[in-house]
């Protein structure tokens, strides 16, 4: 009983069902955004091989399970940073506290989330990405194949084999050979390569998306060259190869099973550049699906930054985090890829990392301190104060230039605002900066002239405030010292 008791069920199933509302929305949101991008490829694929509304659909369903393992990740980070940025902004974070439950009791509904989300991204990852590569690649190849095999006809010219132009005398219904071919071949050159043939085939290879043309008892005849000659040849081959869009040389190795590319690897030795091809693509499965977890859990110290009269500013930090970690993921990729270092260091940098940045984040919304230190804050806040000033001198440029330089001069100063002030650093915001509500600063001044005679001075954005640089409304910067 005491142990049940200990679980505050009624919370964690509110504190859940907040968290996937949004969740689920931003996922079908960034779900239309990558279907739109891969929407336009797959429609010129199919207007080039005229398929139907049904093999379309199915083309496109294949590529979902790729497209899960991006957007879960997305998906969940900002669901959980919108749900308790709500919590916080009207006071029910700060309700429970006041009810006896600390930030540690609000931890395991987020865990619970989280590892049903990573679980389920895992399974895509692992199990659903080769099915569907396989199947997308089975069903591409039949599709092109069909057009191949009804674009040849007796006594007819062809083009669906793209750059390669093929007539056929005739066709015998039981073998399907050909007989008095015809083949212009203009793949790479400005005049075509002329080919002709007693008899000829067309074999497929499922396995290598190849097509294979076989010439027999021919000549072959390239014009336009200084040494053009005619060549007779007993046997001649030219191979198509056919790929599906949207993929490339990850082909092979999108529909190997998480075995197969370790046998793979194994055959070709494990200090082999196709060995760490295989082993990237490997730990790729499992890594993503990981992150997903340390992701999610990201955002329950972005949406604690939320609260009444201040900014959320969670969702913008956590998108940043987010496309820092496929930078950071990337850049380990490359790693594995192009050096001698070790695949599993490389791979698994980004989620080690991104792990202790949970958990310092974590600990510090949980002690009531911001995410950052003070000293970290500040190297920050003015290394994008050093980035927004020349911004800020070009529209103070612009204005003057425009003839409204003195529309607004010294708007803040002659308003006579109350400012307030850092007593250490000896800095005052006026309301419009960010600054302005911080804890650290204490002092309150009736203007900016009384802050001024008492030693104060005004930081970067305000100074440029002060200029007329910007209205209040327009503060984007996060403020600080200069």
């Amino acid at each position: 009983m005491n142990r049940t008791a200990s679980w505050p069920l009624l919370l964690y199933s509110y504190l859940i069902t907040e968290m996937l509302a949004p969740f689920f929305a931003s996922f079908v949101v960034m779900n239309a955004i990558f279907f739109l991008v891969k929407l336009i490829p797959f429609l010129n694929f199919s207007l080039e091989l005229s398929i139907g509304a049904g093999d379309f659909i199915r083309l496109l369903s294949y590529t979902f399970p790729n497209m899960f393992l991006y957007t879960m990740p997305m998906a969940a980070m900002i669901g959980v940073t919108i749900a308790f940025s709500r919590l916080s902004s009207d006071a029910e974070i700060l309700a429970l506290k006041a009810g006896g439950i600390s930030a540690y009791q609000i931890v395991p509904p987020v865990l619970i989330v989280a590892l049903a989300i990573t679980m389920l991204t895992a399974y895509f990852s692992v199990r659903l990405i080769p099915i569907s590569e396989t199947a997308m690649r089975q069903l591409t190849y039949q599709l092109m194949k069909e057009k191949i095999d009804k674009g040849i006809r007796e006594y007819q010219f062809t083009e669906a084999l793209g750059d390669l132009v093929v007539h056929v005398g005739r066709i015998d219904k039981e073998s399907g050979a050909w007989k008095n071919v015809w083949v212009s071949d203009m793949r790479g050159v400005d005049n075509p390569t002329i080919t002709m043939a007693a008899t000829g085939s067309m074999v497929s290879d499922l396995n290598k998306m190849n097509v294979t043309i076989v010439l027999n008892d021919g000549s072959l005849n390239r014009p336009g060259q200084p040494d053009a000659q005619i060549i007779h040849f007993k046997e001649y081959v030219i191979n198509i190869p056919l790929k599906p869009p949207a993929m490339g040389e990850s082909v092979d190795r999108g529909t190997l099973t998480m075995p197969e590319l370790i046998e793979k690897a194994k055959e070709y030795g494990w200090d082999t550049q196709r060995a760490r091809v295989m082993l990237i693509e490997y730990h790729k499965r499992l890594v993503l699906p990981v992150g997903c977890l340390f992701l999610t859990i990201l955002g329950l110290p972005f949406g604690l930054q939320a609260g009444p009269g201040r900014k959320a500013i969670g969702v913008p930090l956590g998108l940043a985090v987010f496309i820092g970690y496929y930078i950071f993921f990337t850049l380990g990729k490359m790693l594995a890829r192009d050096s001698t270092l070790p695949v599993v260091p490389c791979m698994w940098a980004a989620n080690v990392f991104f792990l202790l940045l949970a958990l310092f984040f974590i600990q510090r919304v949980t002690n009531e301190l911001p995410l950052l230190p003070e000293a970290v804050s500040r190297f920050f806040g003015k290394f994008f104060r050093l980035i927004a000033l020349p911004f800020m001198a070009l529209i103070r440029f612009g204005r003057r230039l425009f003839g409204h330089g003195q529309a607004t001069p010294m708007v803040v100063e002659k308003t006579g605002l109350a400012v307030r002030g850092d007593p250490k650093s000896k800095i005052f915001h006026f309301p419009g900066c960010d600054q302005y509500h911080l804890p650290k600063c204490t002092m309150e001044f009736q203007s900016a002239e009384i802050a001024r005679q008492s030693g104060y001075h005004p930081c970067l954005f305000c100074r440029a405030l002060a200029r007329g640089a910007a209205p209040p409304s327009t503060h984007s910067p996060s403020g600080g010292q200069p």
